[in-house]
């Protein structure tokens, strides 16, 4: 999920694309496909059953008691505090800096705290996450482990005189600040806390790290200055079915470059997005390992999913390689036919969506002392005019993938993946976020932020700033399938705009991002509206306002938007205990620099928000906010 970078207020990196192909656009499929069949609210979609285009979004409640959503849901909100229900509570917990043992290094609100220090608490900018219970029953949803990922930092928040100055303690405590936190949680008298564990700990840009798969360690593209370590741009995460989490590697281009003025990247480096500035982070400027120029194997290191065991506080992390190298967004993960699944996008306008099948029993795998995740296939998605679409495998020796067309072996494959997949032929899509698998269906859910755009009836705005969901089943219902069929769930915008936008005025939304299921069916949207454009009229966002979190019902199509964030922040990340009866939701980088509200800056850090402390002498924090019900039930029923 992309935010912008304190260096560029006026555009999102990742909606600039660096996909060269010629391959075929997401939207003119779409296009296609819709332009063969009337699109009537309400009608039923030929494809498996399927909601067409608006079909039941923004659609009635069922009757009182028959829907999954039974809250009463909350305007749109322009205010720098976190907004729920008629009936719920919040409580923030864990913000940046958040000491990890409870007599950890306090948080100083000045940002004067050290790398040494920041490398002891939560780190910055949260985003996916999920809540491993500790104890059975009723003590399992009163205390277990929170990890949760730091997708990037805001130096002029970070650093109490900002990055005008780069140094190597200052790129030590920005790396220190990313990756994973892993802390131990309690409710006590009503109320969460961090309580003293000796499971938590940091996964960091310097932690070590190792390889598996195709791709191990030791293999020459990962040879570079010193031993691997560290995981970078953490966003969206996986669960995998034997309890481990995994971690994925979104915008690692981001930290490199070079003063070098000779140098220019290599095909295979402009394809993932890397150049001599990347977003201005300049570390490159104090620590060579950064230099793409003199150190140009390092880049190699990062792209990955991340499996981190949460339950053994000295193993070492795991970059599995079988998952491909690309911008993950994330690798949401089920079973079929006992073999892992997982579902992953690219978040890069004109990138593609991926899934890796496991080969053979998971469970066999894991007795035999291997990962199921270094064994399998990885697959790309062509999404074709009539509704159907094929998973094309990323194998070496198949189809186009041969020797005779400059591909090495499979480690070549991998480490290329996005080129392997413009070979394929497969489908652009309009920058690819969180998937989603519906517990009850098995149905995949993708949420597409926004794009180029088309100006066509299917996606009629050049470009598309509102994004929206699609959803495909596969075939027979088996994840495990190469074709399944498709339709989109729900075209997000303002009607107000665009009046072939079908949601209700009371449930409008943009830039869908953040997703997930839960145990009872309903999908929970999180948006990521870039800072370019929030509560902009002039980018049609004005009533959409600030990011929200909304749940739906895809039996219904009904949306009811359940939650409203501070200004200038990404709403992302959400889990439930296993009761469902409490609520942990990510609240990304509040108070960055807006368009709309103006700068943040080292001397007035609070220029735009001052969540969640509101301390005059403080600065916006990302934190983690604990959502319950008063009256102690199931989130939104």
């Amino acid at each position: 999920m992309a935010a912008n970078h304190p260096s560029f207020p006026e555009f999102d990196p990742d909606e600039v694309s660096s996909n060269p192909s010629a391959n075929r656009p997401f939207r003119e499929v779409v296009e296609a496909r819709l332009s063969r069949r009337n699109v009537l609210r309400g009608s039923t979609a030929a494809a498996a059953g399927f909601l067409a285009y608006g079909a039941g979004a923004g659609a009635p409640a069922t009757a009182a008691g028959r829907g999954l959503l039974g809250f009463t849901p909350v305007p749109t909100s322009d205010a720098d505090k976190v907004t729920v229900p008629a009936g719920y509570q919040a409580q923030v917990l864990i913000p940046w800096g958040t000491p990890l043992q409870p007599d950890g290094p306090a948080w100083r609100k000045d940002a004067s705290n050290s790398a040494a220090e920041q490398a002891q608490q939560v780190g910055m900018h949260h985003d996916g996450m999920n809540f491993f219970p500790l104890g059975r029953g009723r003590d399992g949803s009163r205390h277990g482990l929170l990890v949760l990922n730091h997708e990037y930092v805001q130096p002029g928040i970070l650093y109490p005189d900002g990055d005008k100055v780069i140094t190597q303690e200052k790129v030590d405590k920005a790396l220190a600040a990313h990756g994973v936190s892993i802390v131990e949680i309690a409710e006590r008298g009503g109320s969460w806390r961090v309580v003293k564990s000796g499971l938590a700990r940091k996964v960091t840009g310097n932690t070590p790290v190792t390889y598996s798969g195709p791709v191990p360690p030791g293999h020459p593209a990962l040879k570079a200055a010193g031993p691997p370590r560290g995981t970078l741009n953490n966003c969206s995460h996986g669960v995998t079915p034997w309890g481990t989490y995994v971690t994925c590697e979104e915008n690692w281009n981001a930290y490199f470059g070079t003063e070098d003025a000779s140098w220019k990247p290599s095909p295979a480096q402009a394809r993932y997005g890397i150049n001599n500035v990347g977003f201005g982070y300049r570390w490159h400027t104090a620590d060579p390992r950064f230099d793409i120029a003199t150190n140009p194997n390092e880049a190699n290191r990062f792209g990955w999913v991340v499996e981190i065991d949460p339950m053994r506080p000295g193993s070492t992390p795991v970059k599995r390689t079988r998952l491909g190298r690309i911008k993950h967004e994330g690798a949401v993960m089920t079973t079929a036919r006992g073999r892992v699944v997982a579902y992953m996008g690219d978040d890069q306008d004109g990138e593609y969506i991926y899934k890796f099948v496991g080969s053979g029993s998971w469970r066999l795998h894991r007795a035999l002392g291997r990962s199921p995740l270094d064994h399998g296939t990885l697959y790309v998605a062509r999404f074709d005019d009539d509704g159907t679409g094929t998973w094309l495998p990323l194998e070496y020796g198949k189809g186009p993938l041969t020797a005779a067309n400059g591909w090495q072996d499979q480690a070549d494959v991998l480490l290329r993946t996005r080129t392997a997949a413009d070979a394929l032929g497969a489908t652009k899509m309009d920058r690819a976020e969180w998937t989603a698998v519906n517990p009850r269906t098995k149905d995949v859910y993708a949420t597409l932020t926004n794009g180029a755009g088309a100006g066509n009836a299917a996606n009629p705005r050049t470009p598309n700033p509102y994004g929206h969901i699609i959803r495909w089943r596969e075939k027979d219902a088996d994840n495990t399938a190469t074709t399944f069929r498709w339709d989109i769930f729900v075209l997000a915008g303002d009607p107000a705009y665009d009046p072939r936008v079908k949601l209700d005025p009371a449930d409008i939304f943009g830039s869908p991002d953040g997703l997930w299921f839960d145990p009872d069916g309903r999908m929970w949207i999180q948006t990521d509206i870039s800072n370019s454009s929030q509560n902009l009229a002039s980018k049609g966002y004005d009533n959409i306002a600030n990011n929200q979190m909304l749940a739906a019902d895809p039996r219904t199509g009904e949306i009811r938007r359940f939650l409203t964030g501070p200004r200038g922040c990404e709403v992302t990340g959400v889990i439930t205990t296993p009761d469902q009866r409490t609520m942990f939701v990510n609240i990304q980088h509040p108070g960055e620099t807006t368009a709309a509200w103006g700068e943040s800056t080292p001397a007035n850090p609070q220029g735009v928000s001052s969540w969640p402390d509101h301390d005059p002498a403080g600065r916006p924090r990302s934190a983690t906010v604990v959502i319950r019900r008063t009256d102690g039930g199931v989130i939104g029923a």
